[in-house]
């Protein structure tokens, strides 16, 4: 049996002029968990960050952390007493104060011995011992990144909360930071939740990720269920690059596309002829020079390591396929491709509305 969690929301909804901004969102988060709530813009995420940190009053629901109500239709803690730390999108850092009095700006009622300790160990933990003298504006971007985190760590609260935190900072250094980041929040066994819209950062950081879309949470679940178990088609869509292709079935085992024979469990409910459709992402499409089954390159985009084929299967479908960079294909040349669907994803074609993402949601 679980302990009790860390940080609970039990259907939270906020309205601003008769538009729900969140609806009916419920998610927990154990101790020592890191939570992170993805979407595109306007979906709902921040203002759910600015709820549990007590900025922002829910209309409906209760927030609570480890156990005490900060929040319901009765009771509001105002943020300084909630014993949350918060990493602002700009860091927020202050120019006049060195590196050292920046970390220890909220350690006033520790004695100096023990804020100087706190401070030493938090700057050995983000690895910049030797710059404690400097100004934020000495710093790099990441380097700001970090002392903004020791900063918020430095009371020990039992929640952090991370607003966008590598939204500022060159794309490729995100993913090395958000993986950084998680190790140091980890080592001091705080319970963190963070905003993001990249899932790059949030399957780097997260043990829990929470897709929102027009306030509401789609799927709350581990970032391999996310991909590999999407709950819909908005999820199926939204994680990956994945392609829906439709299908019939044939059976319990097999459907029918215009790719070839797909063989995986079909939705309970679906007989002969039912039509649905069937995720393929590009790690579902195998580069193979021998294969029966060639396709078109209609596209190709070069990623270093590996190129990222778009082959042609009708005049209405397509697909996309990884492949290492050695094998370079020239557009309009045919691929030969195998299968291999091992988590197969299938969803009655009349279930729900396909959602098309644009290149900005992705």
């Amino acid at each position: 049996m679980l302990p009790s969690p860390l940080l609970q929301l039990d259907h939270i909804s906020l309205s601003y002029h008769n538009h729900n901004v969140i609806d009916n969102i419920s998610l927990h988060l154990q101790e020592g968990e890191i939570g992170c709530l993805l979407g595109s813009s306007g979906c709902g995420k921040t203002t759910v960050l600015r709820s549990i940190a007590g900025f922002e009053t829910p209309d409906q629901g209760q927030i609570s952390i480890r156990k005490r109500i900060v929040n319901n239709n009765r009771i509001h803690i105002s943020p300084e007493q909630r014993n949350v730390g918060m990493v602002f999108q700009d860091f927020a850092l202050f120019p006049h104060l060195s590196i050292r009095r920046n970390i220890a700006f909220g350690l006033d009622k520790l004695n100096k011995t023990q804020r100087q300790q706190r401070v030493d160990e938090l700057l050995e933990l983000v690895n910049l011992q030797d710059i404690g003298h400097k100004y934020p504006h000495e710093l790099s971007g990441g380097q700001q990144q970090r002392v903004a985190l020791a900063r918020a760590m430095a009371p020990r609260p039992e929640l952090l909360l991370l607003d966008e935190p590598f939204s500022s900072l060159d794309i490729e250094l995100r993913e090395q930071l958000a993986t950084e980041v998680a190790r140091i929040i980890k080592k001091e066994g705080i319970t963190a939740i963070l905003v993001t819209h990249d899932q790059q950062e949030a399957f780097a950081m997260a043990d829990k990720v929470g897709l929102l879309h027009k306030g509401h949470l789609v799927q709350w679940n581990t970032p391999y269920k996310l991909y590999h178990q999407p709950a819909t088609q908005y999820v199926a869509n939204f994680i990956g690059q994945g392609v829906m292709l439709p299908g019939q079935v044939k059976d319990k085992q097999t459907i029918e596309t215009a790719l070839s024979l797909i063989h995986g469990k079909v939705p309970n409910g679906c007989q002969a002829g039912c039509p649905v459709d069937i995720l393929i992402r590009p790690d579902d499409i195998i580069h193979d020079d021998s294969s029966d089954l060639k396709l078109e390159i209609i596209d190709k985009v070069f990623r270093g390591a590996e190129f990222l084929y778009t082959l042609k299967v009708n005049n209405e479908q397509h697909i996309y396929c990884l492949a290492p960079s050695h094998h370079n294909h020239a557009v309009g040349q045919a691929l030969g491709i195998r299968l291999d669907v091992s988590d197969i994803v299938i969803f009655k074609s009349n279930e729900s509305t396909m959602h098309t993402l644009s290149e900005k949601e992705r």
